[in-house]
This record gives C-alpha cells, structure tokens and sequence, in this order.
C-alpha cells in the first residue's frame, strides 16, 4: 500500500483538531472547565491521548481555541445567512446579536472562556482566534470604518464588555438593554439583524430607529 500524500495526512490532521475543538466546548457547556480533563476531551473526539499535547500547550489554550471556533462558525452563520447581504449596518448588527446570543445560551462555556482571558496569558494567538478577528474587521470595514486599525478593536473591547455583563454572577444585565445601548452607539435601527421580542427596552432609543454616529461620520 503507497504511503498517503503530504495534503492527505495535512486533511487527517485538520480533522482531529476540529473533533478535539468541538469535543472541548461540549463538555465544558456540560460539565464545566474544573471537571473536564485532557482524556475526556480526547475521548469524546475519537482521537489518542497524546494528540491533544501535540496540537496544544495545556487545557487553558485548547478552550480558547475551541471557543474562538465556536464564534467565528456563529458569527460566520449570522452574517451569511439568507437573505444575504452586504450592506454593512445589518452585518454590523448581525454579528452584535451573535455574539450576544452566544453569552444568554452559551452561559457557562462563555463565563469560562472570559475567565481565562483575564489571566496572565491573555488571547491565545490561534488560527481560530485569527479567523474571528478577519471576520469583525470585515465587518467593521463594511460597515463604513475610516480607521479600522481603531475601531475594530474598540468593537471587540466593546462585545467583551457586553458579554461579561450579561454573565456576571450577582448582577446580569439583560442582552435586550446590552443591546440597544450597542446599536445606539452604532446609530443601527433595532430592526436590523435578529430583534428579540417586545421592541427595544424603555428609556432607550424609539422604535423608528437610532441616530448615533458611524465610524466614517
């Protein structure tokens, strides 16, 4: 039997990264980071124990990637789903509601996930986390950004925050106000993308739309 091609192998080793990364936010969204191990993860994706050293330094790295995954497949679906479009306001406010709709039915994987950026070790540089950055600055781009070596990093610090407050323990704030002061700040018409039910929260912008500034204004 003739050995397989080097694009072959590269494919096999593409798809054990995938199962690894998907097995990790399926346990962790069931069990939770502390009772999740390195074996369980490997078990659940089908593949050896030792693939999961070779392809990551530790479990912290491994939830990050598999996270960064998980919104960037999210976010690619929200803003290429029918009817497609390419006007930049509406994807703007598709990938607003992705992500905000990742922190209220991903609560536990997200909260981890937020946890361990705060340490030390920051983003883990990944090509998951490298294609969800392409993906907000393409949006940021679409939308009408002058400066988006500015104003996409503002936009991701600006998701963070709204992602930590709608999981923070104690205190939640609801996703509905969360995003209608993110729209508000885009000067996006809470129609546009996925509006939740009830129309937008009192006190915050009326119904025919907002009149906040955009990045090119």
């Amino acid at each position: 039997m003739s050995p397989r091609s080097a694009s072959v192998n590269e494919e096999l080793r593409r798809r054990s990264r995938e199962r690894l990364l998907q097995a990790t936010v399926e346990l962790v969204a069931e069990h939770g980071y502390e009772a999740t191990t390195l074996g369980d993860i490997a078990d659940r994706a089908g593949t050896a124990r030792g693939l999961v050293s070779y392809y990551f330094p530790g479990k912290r790295q491994l939830l990050q990637s598999a996270v960064h995954r998980l919104m960037h497949l999210t976010l690619d679906a929200a803003l290429e789903r029918e009817p497609r479009t390419d006007d930049g306001r509406e994807r703007l406010a598709r990938a607003i509601d992705a992500i905000l709709g990742l922190a209220r039915d991903q609560p536990l994987l997200m909260r981890t996930h937020m946890a361990g950026i705060l340490q030390a070790e920051g983003f883990v540089q990944c090509p998951e986390q490298q294609r969800l950055a392409q993906l907000l600055r393409d949006t940021v781009t679409r939308y009408g950004s002058a400066d988006v070596d500015t104003d996409y990093p503002l936009l991701r610090a600006l998701l963070m925050g709204a992602v930590v407050a709608v999981l923070l323990p104690g205190a939640p704030m609801p996703p509905a106000r969360l995003r209608a002061e993110l729209f508000q700040r885009y000067g996006l018409d809470w129609e546009l993308g996925v509006p939740p039910d009830g129309g937008p929260p009192d006190g915050t912008f009326p119904l025919s739309g907002a009149q906040g500034p955009r990045p090119d204004q």
